[in-house]
């Protein structure tokens, strides 16, 4: 019984010390609903509301704080730079996803997580 309860002990000890490959996935195929514009979520907009806009990033105008524009207004977008995963200009059309942050007496803003450039 001893033996076996330290063979067991071992397996338990090599299974936890061996390196377990680790894969980062992002899903970039379609997703129901949330599309939007910036007129809607300047009117209608909730706190942590999760949308899809596209449009353009006009300008930047901080150091993570962007203007983004599409057919129906502008609005103002904070985006990591790590959000960013290829070079993009003021004439890129993008599709941005992220929350809205509709804070007290402010004018509502997107929290980018994820940017997809359009074909």
């Amino acid at each position: 019984m001893r033996k076996r309860n330290l063979r067991l002990t071992a397996i338990g000890i090599g299974m936890l010390i061996t390196p377990v490959p680790i894969a980062y996935a992002q899903y970039t195929g379609p997703t129901t609903g949330n599309t939007t514009t910036v007129s809607e979520v300047l009117k209608n907009g909730k706190d942590d509301q999760y949308v899809r806009l596209i449009g353009v990033i006009k300008e930047q105008i901080a150091k993570d704080k962007f203007t983004f524009t599409d057919q129906t207004g502008e609005i103002r977008v904070e985006i990591d730079k790590d959000v960013f995963n290829a070079p993009i200009s003021d004439t890129t059309k993008v599709e941005i996803r992220g929350e809205i942050e509709k804070d007290f007496m402010e004018t509502p803003e997107i929290d980018v997580e994820t940017i997809i450039i359009q074909q």
